[in-house]
């Protein structure tokens, strides 16, 4: 299908869903609302928020003469009984997102696969957009080693780290982006070139570029490399390290992997707590765990939640009866999840011990009203390289959430945070301090899912599981229609949806600035 093909299509997918779901503006009739109105709807929203499903505000807005607050009401009811809120695509919103057709370049990416021939890979090393360049590195493997041609270009591009030259600006916005690919695919077809690189690379000041040389030490098998990045400084470097030892060296490893389990960062306590399963040092893996997992609990972060099931996991596999103690105490905690798994593992080991867990307080975000009742905000989000897009709130089906993206907005929160998960044919993730998943903001965003389809432009939050937004967005690159089962939309791409397809990996956000507040009359 041709690019004017796939646009019409989306264009009829929009029409269809604007005929089934309706695009009637229900915030255009009935009386305007009253200051008692406006605090129903939020004693709405907050039952939602809690799933609250006994909440007296539900019963009341059920019946209530405003079509509004009725629509409010049954959706945070269906949203509390449903996690996966199956009536979603029933309910009405005020309009379809944008539509946006293929960056033409996005053809020539698609055109490479894990088939493509090396002379099809060698060709597209030159072409003229970097996200097509880089995949075609990531794609050689060692049936080119012999093509001198393809491994000279990857010789070139990790040059400055050899040099240990400045990364300048490349036409089309690259920086480290060339060499970090470049040292993993030399790994695959000239791993002499690569040995000999590496010790350069781990002298770089860009963790990102670390982080790759950690993988290309992992194509090479090289343990002791490993065990370098394995302790660097940056947390996500230990990861990809940690990650690599499990798979080469298994349980040679535990003393240095071991170390990782008091890291700050939870992605690297997670792949450390992984890593030693089956560990012949269970003892030691014990104490650890538990010194790491009372360490988590101190943080009061709801999104440490993957590294602690990790490291209860290990808890679980190696305990006793003499630190029954030390496991009960886990049972007491924020967060439900841990308090069950701990207060089960205690009770494994012949104490009945009872999970007492007390969620953070969850309260109404500012806007969160306003928002639900059709004021329209839009974020302009500037890059460091002076590239900006903007976004459109979509408070309509989740007011809840694009509130909570507002205020850490006017925060300053996503100030210097990076997109550093980007998959040109699929999506664009970032916004949180640790680029990484597994670090977000502390406290979780409920789910609002809805009918508005995860289309080409549409902003999603990031989540591990259901109710766990971590204030992470991901921009949907393309028509991505399965993720609406278990991801809400909460904005969308209204200008400069060309300057979210050129980011690459590590792109910089330097501010995000409210550029439009403005509220549907009534």
């Amino acid at each position: 299908m041709n690019r004017s093909s796939r646009a019409h299509g989306r264009r009829a997918l929009m029409a269809a869903i604007s005929l089934v779901i309706g695009t009637r503006d229900i915030s255009a009739q009935a009386r305007p609302l009253t200051a008692s109105d406006s605090a129903l709807v939020g004693r709405i929203l907050l039952a939602e928020d809690r799933r609250d499903s006994l909440s007296s505000a539900m019963a009341e807005g059920a019946v209530h003469a405003d079509a509004r607050i009725q629509l409010l009401s049954r959706r945070a009811a269906a949203r509390t009984r449903d996690a996966r809120f199956a009536a979603r695509d029933s309910l009405p919103v005020v309009s379809a997102p944008p539509v946006y057709a293929d960056a033409a370049w996005r053809i020539r990416y698609r055109a490479l696969t894990t088939k493509s021939d090396c002379s099809s890979l060698r060709t597209a090393l030159g072409d003229s957009v970097w996200h097509v360049r880089l995949r075609a590195a990531d794609l050689l493997t060692s049936p080119c080693a012999s093509d001198s041609v393809a491994v000279r270009i990857l010789k070139e591009w990790a040059e400055p780290v050899r040099m240990g030259a400045s990364f300048p600006t490349l036409p089309g916005g690259a920086t480290w982006h060339p060499a970090a690919h470049a040292v993993v695919a030399l790994a695959r077809l000239a791993p002499a070139d690569a040995h000999a690189l590496l010790p350069a690379y781990t002298k770089r000041a860009a963790p990102a570029l670390r982080a790759y040389a950690a993988r290309a030490a992992t194509e090479l098998a090289d343990t002791m490399m490993l065990r370098k990045f394995a302790v660097d400084a940056n947390d996500n470097v230990k990861e990809v390290a940690i990650d690599g030892l499990a798979k080469i060296a298994g349980h040679a490893a535990d003393d240095v992997v071991l170390r990782a389990l008091s890291a700050r960062g939870y992605q690297a306590a997670r792949a450390a707590a992984r890593a030693l399963k089956g560990s012949p040092r269970g003892g030691d893996v014990l104490q650890a765990s538990l010194t790491a997992a009372a360490r988590l609990r101190a943080d009061s972060s709801e999104t440490s939640r993957d590294a602690r099931v990790a490291l209860l996991e290990r808890i679980r596999e190696f305990a006793h009866g003499a630190d029954t103690a030390r496991i009960a105490a886990l049972a007491t905690d924020f967060d439900c999840v841990i308090a069950r798994s701990a207060a089960t593992i205690a009770t494994s080991l012949g104490t009945n011990t009872a999970a007492h867990c007390t969620p953070l307080a969850v309260t109404l975000p500012t806007d969160a009203v306003a928002l639900a009742l059709g004021a329209n905000y839009s974020l302009r989000v500037v890059l460091v390289n002076g590239g900006t897009f903007t976004v459109r709130l979509r408070g309509d089906v989740a007011p809840l959430m694009a509130a909570r993206i507002l205020a850490l907005a006017k925060s300053g929160w996503y100030r210097n945070r990076t997109w550093y998960r980007v998959e040109p044919d699929f999506v664009i993730q970032g916004g949180g301090p640790g680029s990484n998943e597994y670090v977000g903001h502390p406290r979780f965003m409920r789910d609002e899912l809805g009918a508005i389809p995860h289309v080409r432009g549409t902003v999603g939050m990031s989540t591990r599981g259901h109710d766990t937004g971590d204030a992470q967005w991901f921009v949907n690159l393309k028509d991505n229609l399965r993720l609406g089962q278990d991801y809400t939309v909460f904005a969308e791409v209204t200008e400069g949806i060309e300057v979210v397809d050129a980011i690459l990996e590590g792109e910089v956000i330097a501010r995000i600035d409210v550029v439009g507040a403005t509220a549907r009359r009534r």
